[in-house]
């Protein structure tokens, strides 16, 4: 194995040489990046390994372009703290070593462990209040866990079946990340918020199309993702994505944005060559080469610089097995329902094989409200039936809910820009009871109505 990681560093090294020599001459902040020959972009919706021939984190500054861990067989990831003195990231010692996460003092360059697994942790990004959140292999999936540094006990943040990666933490305080679409079935990737406590789970847009991915909050607020290899942007005006008109050719995502309203992106012409880092000026339309290399791809390029920190998001769960979900009406929705056409709600949840099982079924009201208890912190996923129980709609993916999570959606698949009618659900009036369909009832998903 010794001789394997010899030859491994000896390799990242002649790339990031290369790289040096076909480093541009601009004046920039202080930013660092990912080395990778093989660069999987994809991968984890499978729970693949995105870098198959490991890499190496750089940095480039005004002094030098040189590796920000030389003493690691491999490094990736890199996350800034909000002071800009710390860096967390995914890294391997040696080469038989699985990733786990890691944090580097710049000051003086020591480093510590801070999530040790067997299995593997990725994508390290800081929450506020000292926490951090990352993906953790588990079961061959990639699963959402926060945690504070030297304590042993994680937090899942996600439930549902499939693979997730974390993103950026958002100035409101949520996780931004990226999950199957849909979640839990699909094969492609979107765009979802949860909070830091596992609750509120929802996809942040809902005009889904081509896979997106990559997502980052720019100081404006906007999320810039890539969809369809293009660079777009979702607004809180706009209840669908913008493309950006950035020059074409395809783009792995991580924006960073400079002082100077530049972004950093990481660009290739097409999938014969590699991605490096450039420098985009929206109002010159400028695409300009900031670090190249012939044999290796260039990625995840991020400011060394202080930035503000997110709010936090107090927790309002309880230590209960079950959660309320009030629906106002599910006649609000991106979907046509004919008035007066549903009338029972089923839920399910998945057995150990990941088959769908009912948990139960409740009424619906004539003005489309339903309150229902549902077990809490497993996936979930909802059916409306008409009066003869046939199917009208049903989700395609999954979600899941919160141990005492209290939660009030305005419609099914309504999308964040929906307000509620000012008006008390009829549900509420009849009973301000859950129907518990938190009960293992005998049936599969061909089962029948409660």
């Amino acid at each position: 194995m010794r001789w394997l990681a010899i030859s491994a560093a000896v390799v990242l090294l002649a790339l990031w040489m290369a790289a040096v020599a076909e480093s541009s001459r601009l004046t920039l902040s202080a930013f660092l990046y990912t080395a990778a020959p093989e660069y999987d972009l994809q991968a984890w919706v499978k729970g693949g390994e995105r870098f198959p021939q490991g890499a190496q984190i750089l940095v480039h500054d005004s002094a030098a372009e040189r590796p920000l861990a030389s003493d690691f067989f491999a490094s990736a990831d890199p996350s800034v703290s909000f002071d800009g003195k710390r860096v967390l990231f995914s890294g391997k010692r040696k080469a038989q070593d699985p990733w786990e996460i890691w944090e580097l003092s710049l000051a003086d360059h020591s480093v510590k462990k801070i999530v040790a697994d067997s299995n593997g942790c990725v994508r390290p990004l800081y929450l506020p209040d000292d926490r951090i959140v990352y993906s953790r292999k588990l079961n061959g999936h990639f699963v959402i866990q926060a945690g504070s540094p030297g304590k042993s006990e994680a937090l899942g943040l996600t439930y549902a079946a499939g693979n997730s990666l974390p993103l950026d933490i958002l100035h409101d305080g949520r996780v931004l990340f990226e999950s199957e679409y849909p979640m839990g079935n699909g094969r492609a990737s979107e765009l979802y918020t949860v909070y830091s406590d596992g609750s509120g789970v929802e996809s942040y847009r809902c005009d889904h199309g081509p896979s997106r991915h990559s997502g980052r909050q720019v100081a404006s607020g906007d999320i810039v993702l890539v969809s369809a290899q293009r660079l777009a942007r979702f607004t809180s005006s706009l209840a669908h994505e913008i493309k950006i008109p950035a020059p074409v050719g395809e783009y792995a995502g991580d924006v960073a944005e400079l002082p100077d309203n530049r972004w950093l992106v990481a660009w290739r012409v097409d999938n014969s060559r590699f991605f490096e880092v450039r420098s985009w000026d929206a109002r010159s339309g400028e695409l300009r080469r900031v670090v190249q290399s012939k044999h290796t791809n260039l990625i995840q390029p991020v400011l060394v610089a202080p930035r503000p920190i997110p709010n936090r998001h107090p927790s309002a769960l309880h230590h209960w097995k079950y959660a309320n979900l009030l629906c106002l009406s599910a006649y609000t929705s991106k979907y046509a329902f004919a008035a007066d056409s549903l009338a029972t709600v089923r839920a399910y949840t998945q057995d150990e094989s990941g088959h769908p099982k009912l948990l139960g079924a409740a009424r619906i009201e004539r003005d489309g409200s339903f309150y229902l208890r549902v077990p809490a912190d497993q996936p979930l996923q909802l059916e409306l039936l008409d009066s003869a129980g046939n199917s009208v709609k049903k989700e395609e993916g999954w979600f899941w809910m919160r141990r005492g999570e209290q939660r009030i959606c305005v419609g099914c698949h309504a999308g964040p820009e929906v307000a509620p009618e000012n008006a008390v659900p009829t549900v509420l009036l009849r009973s301000t009871i859950a129907a518990d369909l938190t009960g293992d009832m005998a049936g599969s998903a061909n089962g029948g109505q409660q």
